[in-house]
């Protein structure tokens, strides 16, 4: 599911890039964009979750990576090497907990 909460400034949409980490690591992780005057990104990325954003062209994503009451700059990745291609499957949203490719059949309840 895509949250757009810290949305991009008018401006600086039209050169924004749909973006996709995967936190590989098995610690969790928080992934930052500090390089964007007047726009803030953070997020909290478990391990295995994959985070989906936009962001403009020339932003870097700095990945923190959680100790025991501190966290390490493990990371620092530009934007640009994130991008999703356009071959990969379009996602149909169905609920806040439950994503689908929109090549799987529907599956059809029956009520008993």
């Amino acid at each position: 599911m895509a949250q757009i909460l810290d949305s991009l400034k008018d401006g600086s949409a039209n050169g924004s890039l749909l973006c996709c980490y995967v936190n590989v690591a098995s610690k969790v992780q928080i992934a930052r964009v500090t390089n964007i005057e007047n726009w803030y990104f953070e997020r909290v990325v478990f391990p295995g979750q994959r985070l989906m954003f936009n962001a403009p062209a020339e932003a870097q994503l700095e990945i923190h990576t959680g100790m025991m009451a501190s966290s390490i700059l493990s990371d620092s990745i530009a934007c640009s090497k994130l991008v999703v291609e356009a071959e990969e499957p379009l996602i149909e949203v169905m609920s806040q907990t439950e994503v689908r490719s929109v090549n799987e059949p529907k599956s059809v309840s029956q009520a008993a």
